[in-house]
């Protein structure tokens, strides 16, 4: 079933990729999925586009000329926090993927790629983010609001960025259970966790000190000795 059948409207995507025959390709196959494709060429063109217009999806390249992936992401994450965006990327380096995830992506897929996993991975990103665009957890005075990419505690409003906004979800939607570092980084940042970096605990601790702050004596980020760790308002 294609995604116009879905959901009732075919989805805009920018597809931000310098490689014209690739870009050709990708669109053409996007469109026979229902897909509504829009092509920019380099990364200033992308980010301009993406401050004008709607779009449901970006695909967006890492070596884009003019202005590239990861500036492009950090240009477009603080106005349009919650648009899914998926990096394609030709570079092998595992801290590539990672300041790519880092800078605001949702996943990363890696050149050559198959359509099937490109389609398929598109598809979960779109899925995930209209459960999320609808959602509301609720974990003791701490609510989070998928829809307005909103987080309170006790009437108070708290700031995160994205990457802190889909870490506390996670906790959250796994309330009271001790999740792992390996569980974070796989379903957070997408990538198999890599036990020589502290990456996961430096975003727990980012989040724990906007979400536990001294004021709420209660504490609802704690650490699972040799677990992980869990979530849970008491």
């Amino acid at each position: 079933m294609n995604v116009e059948k879905q959901h009732g409207r075919a989805p805009n995507v920018l597809l931000a990729e310098d490689d014209v025959p690739l870009a050709n390709f990708i669109q053409r196959r996007l469109e026979a999925e229902s897909f509504r494709v829009q092509h920019a060429q380099d990364g200033e063109t992308a980010a301009q586009t993406l401050k004008e217009h709607c779009y449901q999806l970006v695909v967006l390249d890492l070596n884009l000329p003019k202005m590239d992936g990861i500036a492009v992401l950090r240009d477009i994450r603080p106005v349009q926090p919650r648009i899914p965006i998926l990096v394609l990327t030709g570079r092998t380096q595992l801290e590539d993927r990672v300041l790519s995830l880092e800078s605001g992506a949702d996943d990363c897929l890696l050149k050559p790629f198959s359509f099937v996993e490109f389609l398929a991975r598109v598809r979960c990103l779109m899925r995930r983010n209209q459960a999320l665009s609808s959602g509301r957890l609720q974990v003791g005075d701490l609510v989070l609001d998928g829809r307005e990419f909103r987080v309170e505690r006790g009437n108070r409003s708290i700031d995160l960025s994205g990457k802190e906004f889909a870490l506390l979800e996670y906790l959250m939607q796994n309330a009271h259970q001790a999740v792992s570092r390996a569980m974070i980084m796989e379903n957070v940042w997408k990538i198999p966790h890599d036990p020589s970096t502290n990456l996961v605990d430096v975003y727990v601790k980012y989040v724990r000190d906007k979400v536990d702050t001294p004021e709420f004596p209660a504490k609802l980020i704690r650490t699972v000795r040799g677990v992980g760790y869990v979530l849970s308002e008491s």
